[in-house]
């Protein structure tokens, strides 16, 4: 009896999905509930289970876009129907001869070796194993960094980073290629064959509404950015005397990204319109503070939000970014862990930017952009100082935000910023 495969629902308004990716092969054997393909939407990159134990046989291919509920394959009875009495076990010719060649001791040893060289036997995810096959290299040479020394599929991605990359072959340039969404890193110039002067591949859903989100928030919004910059001395001192005490305590690192979404919230409690949207003519105000956060992934930037940030303490922020961001990275990251965001922050500092202009994440009115620490002088009563400084921005929607309101949200922040125990006593 066969189980069919369905596309499952993964959130309101989602109505179709891409197999990204099947984690396994047509006909292998699964377990129930064990990942069999990845599902690329519009908004996130979900892992789905099968629905029952068997043999998969796969009816759509990576690479297809398909509808909630359509069937891509089915989970087959692995029970085989018991043989006949006369039926005989079938040997090749090439079997018969390599029993009639070979030695008995050259049989055992070939009998012996061929378990080892399965790359089933590995102790990796499928994910892991899937992204070995396409790269067509021997798993066993990747180090694991999971549990008990499971290769995950982040090891097998960096040991392709580190791995010297083979130019393939005059004749693989000319060859028809299969448009798939790819989850490897993005292919160094110095790595294509000589003469291929462009390659083509297929925009994924996710960055295709990117796109098409930030098109339309241009359109429609009137978006300007004031900026300035906040002296770190007191949160780098304050995070130098307490973060091996925190890390202890609450097994979670102490960053600078929980001080600023702290900051901001009770800036946005001082001025409300920051975390307010527009709704046709209507203008709705949120009593409630769920912060975006912004992550980079191999497929885009996501923004996963962490809710009701103004209840939770310094600890539980540190560990809601931490979880967060390693699920977007892993794809771990659901429709529900982006939803509902009142307002953003995103950090280009941790790439190197000394200072840019944030797009607003629609349909927020608002969004905060921090970089670079850079130590700078600054005049500090009269006297020229070294100081860790950093540019902040924020781009706001202008039909909503006035240009005050906006410069002492931002003056709040830097307050905030600079007077870290402020944000202990909330004054």
């Amino acid at each position: 009896m066969a189980v069919a495969i369905k596309i499952p629902s993964v959130g309101e308004s989602i109505t179709e999905g891409t197999i990204a990716r099947w984690l396994k092969k047509n006909g292998d054997s699964v377990k129930a509930n064990e990942p069999l393909f990845e599902l690329e939407t519009e908004k996130a990159t979900n892992e789905i289970p099968s629905p029952a134990s068997g043999t998969l046989a796969i009816t759509v291919p990576e690479g297809q876009t398909v509808p909630i509920g359509q069937v891509v394959g089915q989970i087959e009875d692995r029970v085989a129907p018991p043989a006949s009495k006369t039926d005989k076990p079938t040997v090749s010719s090439t079997e018969k001869a390599g029993q009639q060649t070979a030695p008995a001791g050259a049989r055992g040893n070939h009998e012996q070796a061929a378990p080892a060289a399965s790359q089933n036997e590995v102790g990796s995810s499928p994910s892991a194993r899937q992204v070995a096959a396409d790269a067509n290299i021997d798993i066993s040479q990747v180090t694991g960094s999971g549990r008990g020394g499971l290769i995950t599929k982040e090891d097998v991605l960096g040991f392709l980073e580190q791995k010297p990359q083979t130019p393939p072959s005059p004749t693989d340039v000319g060859s028809p290629a299969i448009p798939q969404i790819s989850a490897m890193p993005q292919t160094p110039a110095s790595t294509l064959a000589p003469g291929l002067r462009e390659t083509r591949q297929r925009m994924s859903p996710i960055r295709q509404r990117i796109a098409e989100r930030l098109v339309a928030v241009q359109q429609t919004a009137a978006i300007l950015t004031t900026f300035n910059e906040a002296d770190l001395s007191e949160v780098m001192a304050l995070r130098a005397r307490y973060k091996e005490t925190f890390q202890k305590k609450h097994d979670v690192g102490l960053g600078f990204m929980s001080f600023f979404v702290k900051a901001c919230v009770e800036a946005l409690k001082s001025f409300p319109n920051v975390n307010a949207r527009i709704d046709g003519s209507d203008i709705v105000l949120a009593h409630y503070f769920h912060i975006g956060v912004a992550v980079s992934t191999e497929k885009g930037l996501m923004v996963p939000v962490i809710r009701d940030a103004d209840r939770l303490t310094f600890a539980q922020i540190e560990k809601a970014i931490a979880d967060l961001a390693n699920k977007a990275r892993t794809g771990k990251v659901t429709v529900t862990d982006l939803q509902g965001g009142t307002f953003t922050i995103t950090n280009g500092g941790i790439f190197g930017s000394l200072l840019s202009t944030p797009l607003l994440n629609p349909p927020q009115s608002a969004i905060l952009g921090m970089h670079s620490i850079q130590k700078r002088p600054v005049a500090v009563d009269d006297q020229i100082v070294i100081r860790p400084m950093m540019y902040l921005a924020l781009s706001y929607d202008h039909r909503l935000i006035d240009g005050r309101e906006a410069v002492s949200f931002l003056v709040r922040v830097k307050e905030c910023i600079e007077n870290p125990e402020r944000l202990l006593l909330e004054v």
